[in-house]
């Protein structure tokens, strides 16, 4: 009697688990998408100037074609979502035959126990049962069996009970899930409609760029030649930084050695400071670094793909890392060493991780920020302010700047984000959590 009861309470509590997981997943993918569907919906007013220039139609250009990418990216993941509601379906719908198939089960078994208690229902017929027993013993036997068998079918009774109800409540699930995934297909063909719309407003804003050609490659020569000038101050720091950490590793590869010798005996000394001038005289090869520099690393190469954005408030990235042709403009090639991200006016440019401040530097009256993380620098431009100096300890999250925001272009607000590690440039995207 005690292991049905105990069966009974498992089965409950089962079947509540699984309806609370079912909501769970169904709660943890909407939140997911409503933090993409509210990233694009704010972003949507960044589109908003209307000046006919070469320069201007640009960066409208580049933010269009980056919302056409989050809306995509926004698509996908409505299509994975229903991929996984797909499966929550399929596994509900097994619970669901599992269940019914065990209460078929259970009402066969309590029809039959009925039709025994009815051939032997009367007092009568269940007292001979116990007192035809050849001794005491037997007959205690008997009686605890009657006992136990009508506490049995009673038992069996409540759980066909129980059984319907969790087939109900599974079946209530089912539904459920169901309309989350109508739901989800519904704002899935919403948003292509959208992105339609705004891919058919790309091709005539490229239309008109087409008309503009030598205008257009004045305007993409004027970037480049701003984009190789900082870039070119960026490499230098950064080659200045390596150098010093370089330093601060031998002087404390140097202190090291200096402890041990004082462990060793006098020939022994003499022979490692033989060797050592020998190694000291090779060329370094690689760059080194001193153990604290080696934490941050590693601790800064764990969280890839957890970093947060380099910018507050929402925001957009409006060009990719990497060399790669404007859709639609001939002739039309960018080779960006990082990524453009826009945001709103009033943005702050705030550092990925812990780290220090290597340099800041003003460059065409604009403010760049270089934040070291052991071997990893990441790099933080086109600000209107610095609100930290070099040498500063920074944390994660931590505001560096004010981002400057262009009021010639209504108040566009763009900062242009690097990651190097050592001086080979690494895309920063794969390293952020989007």
């Amino acid at each position: 009697m005690k292991r049905c009861l105990v069966v009974l309470i498992c089965c409950f509590v089962i079947v509540t688990t699984l309806f609370a997981q079912s909501n769970k997943l169904i709660k943890e993918l909407e939140s997911k998408r409503g933090a993409l569907q509210k990233q694009i919906a704010e972003t949507e007013s960044l589109l908003k100037d209307t000046k006919k220039d070469v320069g201007s139609q640009l960066n409208n250009l580049a933010v269009l074609t980056g919302q056409i990418d989050e809306r995509k990216r926004y698509i996908a993941s409505m299509t994975k979502d229903v991929s996984a509601i797909d499966r929550e379906l399929g596994s509900l719908r097994r619970q669901l035959r599992g269940l019914r198939k065990d209460l078929k089960d259970k009402k066969k078994k309590y029809e039959l126990s009925v039709k025994y208690l009815y051939k032997n229902k009367s007092i009568e017929e269940k007292l001979m049962f116990i007192f035809s027993a050849d001794d005491l013993a037997k007959m205690y036997r008997r009686l605890r069996y009657v006992r136990e068998y009508a506490t049995f079918q009673r038992l069996q009774g409540e759980q066909i009970v129980k059984k319907q109800e969790q087939i109900n409540k599974k079946r209530a699930e089912l539904n459920q899930v169901k309309a989350a995934k109508e739901k989800l297909l519904k704002g899935r063909e919403d948003e292509k409609h959208k992105l339609e719309s705004q891919e058919k407003k790309k091709r005539t804003l490229v239309a008109n760029l087409q008309k503009k050609q030598k205008a257009l490659q004045n305007e993409i020569r004027k970037k480049r030649r701003e984009a190789n000038q900082l870039n070119a101050k960026i490499d230098r720091l950064i080659a200045k930084e390596i150098e010093k950490a370089r330093k601060r590793a031998e002087e404390e590869a140097r202190r090291e050695k200096a402890a041990r010798q004082k462990n060793k005996s006098k020939g022994k000394s003499r022979k490692t400071e033989s060797t050592s001038r020998r190694r000291k005289a090779r060329p370094l090869e690689k760059y080194s670094m001193s153990k604290a520099d080696r934490k941050l690393s590693g601790n800064f190469a764990s969280n890839k793909g957890r970093l947060p954005m380099p910018i507050s408030g929402s925001y957009i990235i409006v060009s990719h890392y990497g060399k790669y042709a404007v859709e639609g403009l001939r002739n039309v090639k960018l080779d960006n060493k990082g990524i453009d991200i826009q945001g709103r006016p009033g943005a702050q440019a705030r550092a990925i991780f812990d780290g220090k401040v290597a340099a800041v530097f003003k460059l065409n009256g604009l403010f760049n920020i270089l934040v070291r993380h052991g071997s990893y620098i990441s790099v933080y431009c086109n600000l209107s302010s610095a609100s930290v100096k070099q040498g500063e300890s920074v944390s994660t999250k931590q505001s560096l700047g004010e981002i400057f925001s262009d009021l010639a272009h209504n108040g566009r607000t763009v900062l242009h984000f690097q990651l190097r590690r050592e001086k080979t440039k690494l895309n920063p995207e794969p390293w952020l959590n989007r």
